[in-house]
């Protein structure tokens, strides 16, 4: 079976599920280029909760987590499948650290505005992965790492969230606004690790000083980035490094998407 990819999205805007930009239009070509899936194992930004948990349902409902954006966003729907044996393998792989099995949450924003571009057809089943707030960098990025064999099985392993996530300096109402150069910098640097294929100092962001800390202020955003480098560091040399999709949207949030190809 052929090696699966593992792809962290900058998903932004939840607009985007529904706006004509290049944004959407990158991340259909993407769903296009790649070999289909068996699955979908995403990992949001917007599951952040005390435990790991895993999405255990057969028909995951469509989250509208976010208000004030016009109504047509919210008639959106993504009628895909679950898995419940991707849940169960999840879990399998991933013990003995303990994983509630979830039948409430379903798919939020980070995940469903992606995909129903990614996969329009919403015929491929999909799974959400938590991610806990209590436990440390070093330790998401090693779940990470014991989720690769499903790049195997025929899974795709996606993170959502954003590099640059600073919504405090967000330029609402101008998102084409030129990036603050701390944005640039943090990018830029984070860009360059990954290149060098350099997990470390990712995984201890704060040694980027204040980018960072301007970059972060919270570290939800940029957690699943971590997920997807764990998941690629056992194949690290033989993987092609991608960055399909980037630009900075109101000054401080970057719409980068990185990926990990088999060569």
């Amino acid at each position: 079976m052929t090696r699966l990819p593992v792809i962290f999205f900058g998903h932004g805007n939840p607009l985007n599920a529904i706006l004509d930009n290049d944004y959407a239009r990158r991340w259909a070509a993407i769903g296009r280029e790649i070999p289909q899936p068996r699955a979908v194992l995403a990992i949001s930004a917007h599951w952040y909760i005390e435990g790991t948990a895993v999405t255990e349902m057969e028909s995951p409902r469509t989250i509208h987590d976010f208000g004030g954006f016009p109504e047509e966003l919210y008639r959106v729907e993504y009628p895909v499948p679950g898995s419940l044996p991707l849940a169960e393998r999840v879990r399998e792989l991933l013990s003995p650290l303990p994983v509630i099995s979830d039948r409430h949450w379903g798919l939020d924003h980070g995940t469903w505005s992606v995909l129903c571009r990614v996969f329009p057809a919403a015929d491929i089943p999909v799974v959400q992965l938590s991610i806990d707030r209590r436990q440390t960098a070093e330790v998401h990025y090693q779940i990470g790492q014991r989720l690769a064999p499903l790049r195997d099985e025929g899974i795709l392993i996606i993170g959502s969230g954003n590099i640059v996530h600073n919504l405090a300096a967000y330029a609402w109402g101008d998102p084409h606004i030129e990036a603050f150069e701390w944005t640039r910098r943090f990018d830029a640097n984070v860009r360059a690790a990954i290149t060098a294929r350099q997990h470390q100092p990712l995984i201890d962001w704060e040694q980027f000083g204040q980018d960072a800390r301007l970059s972060i202020p919270t570290p939800e955003h940029y957690l699943p980035l971590l997920y997807i480098l764990g998941a690629s560091s056992s194949a690290s040399e033989n993987d092609r490094i991608e960055f399909p999709v980037e630009g900075i949207e109101g000054g401080s949030i970057s719409m980068l998407t990185v990926m990990f190809t088999t060569s």
